[in-house]
């Protein structure tokens, strides 16, 4: 609970803090027909959708990739990937290993969570066209959350050191011992 409930305070806090102002688009902001990604000077993702777009074409090239799909919140994004119904679950492990190889490579896709799992990949082909349509992404915080709790089900921030019970040496232990042998 308290790590779902962290996951969530964290997505929210991305998403407030990285929300698009309502703004004009800018000359050159498309090139060719092709969206082109968009960071600020101090590297933040400006154009989310573009970023968005060039990630799920990034893993479209991954062998053995049928379709992807991919959401960005902040400077992280999520890439589910569409594999083949009867590719053996090793040989799935290998297509998300290579996709995630594939982005780690590009600028944008070096702090991408990558899944194959169907659910959740349903559900990011539901918020990519949500968004599309033009609901704001902060309504999607709860299901981001859940999302990446999936994902990545526990932090290592979360994990707190068990501190061993076993008594430490002593100098009488010590020389005790020492006398024993």
């Amino acid at each position: 609970m308290m790590h779902r409930l962290l996951v969530a305070i964290v997505i929210v806090g991305m998403l407030a803090g990285c929300g698009n102002a309502n703004r004009q688009a800018t000359p050159g902001g498309y090139a060719g027909g092709q969206a082109q990604p968009i960071q600020d000077g101090k590297g933040n993702i400006q154009d989310a959708g573009a970023v968005s777009q060039h990630l799920a074409n990034l893993a479209r090239k991954v062998p053995g990739v049928k379709n992807a799909n991919c959401v960005v919140f902040g400077n992280t994004a999520i890439v589910g990937i569409d594999v083949d119904s009867g590719m053996e679950r090793s040989r799935v492990g290998t297509v998300k290993y290579s996709v995630a190889e594939a982005l780690s490579k590009d600028k944008y896709g070096a702090n991408a969570l990558v899944t194959a799992d169907m659910d959740i990949n349903a559900r990011l082909r539901e918020m990519t066209a949500d968004i599309r349509q033009g609901r704001p992404i902060s309504g999607f915080a709860n299901e981001l959350a859940d999302i990446v709790g999936r994902i990545v089900p526990q932090i290592p921030n979360d994990v707190k050191q068990i501190e061993s019970n076993a008594p430490e040496p002593s100098p009488t232990n010590g020389a005790r011992s020492q006398q024993a042998r």
